[in-house]
């Protein structure tokens, strides 16, 4: 009788109140993650169609002169899909915020991390992205190998490497 009060009597009533507080404060912390909560830090949410676009576009000047006309065209009209999606306000806030993202990466040349948000939008709006997406997609393919922007192949620094590996052009020792 003592301890019937907290004796296992009601197991079912503690566990409520033991899992009601605590995931209060992970949930409050993840749901602003998740939410728009970061616009004002990452100014995404508001962002012009043309603050995207805009280097898209300028991506895709930088290919044509080394991809097929053909090619180049396909993404370009899926670019003004993209557009007018955008336009007619057809993009829900999360797909502007990670296309967003994605453009900020393709300008760093972080092709893996561009690719990953491509892939992103593509399983969690796949209605809402499929009909420009590809373009997207091939436009990241095409930047990521242009003879600029594979050092792997033709490093900025190879005919530099070796003058700077030794003690300096300019300060002989």
């Amino acid at each position: 009788p003592p301890g019937a009060g907290s004796a296992p009597a009601d197991p079912s009533a503690p566990p409520p109140r033991a899992l009601g507080p605590p995931p209060a404060g992970p949930v409050g912390a993840a749901a602003p993650r998740a939410e728009a909560r970061p616009c004002p830090e990452l100014r995404e949410c508001s962002v012009p169609a043309d603050t995207v676009l805009a280097p898209l576009r300028a991506a895709l000047d930088s290919c044509r002169p080394s991809v097929q006309k053909q090619v180049c065209n396909d993404i370009g009209r899926r670019l003004t899909v993209l557009e007018d999606a955008w336009a007619q306000g057809k993009l829900s806030a999360p797909v502007r915020k990670r296309m967003s993202l994605l453009v900020q990466e393709l300008e760093q040349q972080h092709w893996d991390a561009a690719d990953e948000i491509h892939r992103s939008l593509m399983v969690d709006h796949v209605n809402e992205v499929s009909q420009w997406m590809v373009g997207v997609k091939r436009l990241i393919a095409e930047t990521r190998n242009l003879p600029e922007n594979l050092p792997d192949t033709l490093p900025d620094t190879a005919t530099d490497g070796s003058a700077e590996s030794e003690p300096g052009p300019g300060e002989e020792q």
